[in-house]
């Protein structure tokens, strides 16, 4: 009796999981088709230059579908045409994530390689026509659009070298102009110095120039005030001695 329940549980178990299994593939098919028919409207409204309603109807089947990379990379298209390089790589690699067949993925990369040329990434676009040809190598645009980013790589490799050597030497140049004007500024103020003390000893010699006129002015005057007292005293004796003489 217990294994006749048992029994019937499991039953009863497994027809409940296969029933919500079949609901939600139900589900998940219900969503992939709204999503194709949100792409194939927007799709429509591209056609007609109606840009506005094409992207929200993108936006809507990306929405409902994560399957569908048609929307993703139709959106990625509508982006690159008005020259939305960001918001279209983003589409691109949504679409080369989502996509299940290797022709998707190809188309999705290919695209992906095609932002980074047009912003001059070339060495992400090498990468990403690398990874579309992984997935279609016998694609002859995807060959010749890596070619053509390898080259373009060499080239900007180059040209950076080129422009670091250039910074290098005008470093050396900087430093060594910076060095000579360093040694200028001293050689300034060493001739500023030099002048400085030269006038400090011209000053100071003629100070004591001055200094030795002065003495010698009074020393004159001295040995004149000496004469004339010596004269005044000469004087004096000799009046005294003709008195004397006269008594």
């Amino acid at each position: 009796m217990k294994n006749l329940v048992y029994l019937l549980l499991l039953v009863a178990t497994y027809s409940f999981g296969q029933e919500d299994k079949e609901e939600k593939e139900k589900l998940r098919l219900k969503n992939l088709q709204e999503s194709v028919n949100y792409t194939w409207d927007a799709n429509k409204a591209l056609s007609e230059k109606d840009f506005i309603n094409a992207e929200a109807e993108y936006r809507k089947a990306i929405a409902k579908s994560t399957e569908n990379s048609s929307a993703p990379y139709n959106l990625g298209n509508a982006y690159y045409s008005n020259e939305s390089f960001g918001e279209a790589f983003t589409r691109y690699k949504q679409a080369g994530e989502t996509a299940t067949s290797k022709e998707d993925k190809h188309k999705a990369y290919h695209n992906m390689g095609n932002v980074f040329m047009k912003e001059k990434q070339y060495e992400k676009a090498v990468e990403a026509y690398k990874q579309a040809l992984r997935n279609n190598p016998t694609d002859e645009e995807t060959r010749y659009n890596l070619a053509l980013a390898q080259e373009m790589l060499k080239k900007q490799q180059e040209e950076d070298k080129k422009n670091q050597d250039q910074d290098k030497d005008d470093k050396k140049i900087r430093t060594k102009t910076k060095r000579k004007a360093t040694i200028k500024t001293r050689i300034k103020e060493i001739k500023k110095t030099i002048k400085i003390k030269t006038r400090e000893t011209k000053a100071i010699k003629e100070t004591k120039k001055k200094t030795r006129k002065t003495e010698k002015a009074i020393k004159k005057k001295m040995k004149k005030r000496i004469l004339a007292k010596e004269i005044n005293l000469k004087t004096k004796k000799e009046n005294n001695k003709k008195t004397k003489s006269t008594i």
